[in-house]
């Protein structure tokens, strides 16, 4: 594993109305319904919990029901094929710059 950084430009060439729509339309085709049952509804075997998935789930709970800019992290969810985000940040020169892990998940 290693880190990898890319930039973004606010500057660069957008994409057209027409772009974006297909964009959409393409995207629209791949999305799925996993993440759409609350957690709360989900079942759990006994198996699947142990103390210290517990206490690292807790910790998540705390840290996600602060407020996105109290919070301090960034929450990324990468599905198979994505990749995981360490951290990102907006240069002085307006540019985005995100560290990211270079191996899929």
């Amino acid at each position: 594993m290693a880190i990898a950084t890319m930039l973004l430009d606010p500057n660069a060439q957008a994409y057209t109305d027409d772009e974006i729509v297909a964009k959409i339309n393409t995207a629209t085709t791949n999305i799925t319904r996993a993440n759409s049952v609350a957690v709360a509804a989900r079942p759990i075997s006994d198996a699947e919990v142990t103390s210290a998935k517990l206490a690292s789930d807790a910790a998540k709970a705390n840290l996600d029901a602060m407020t996105d800019t109290a919070r301090g992290y960034v929450k990324t969810n990468p599905i198979a094929g994505q990749f995981k985000i360490i951290a990102v940040e907006r240069q002085a020169d307006g540019k985005l710059k995100i560290e990211y892990d270079d191996l899929a998940v």
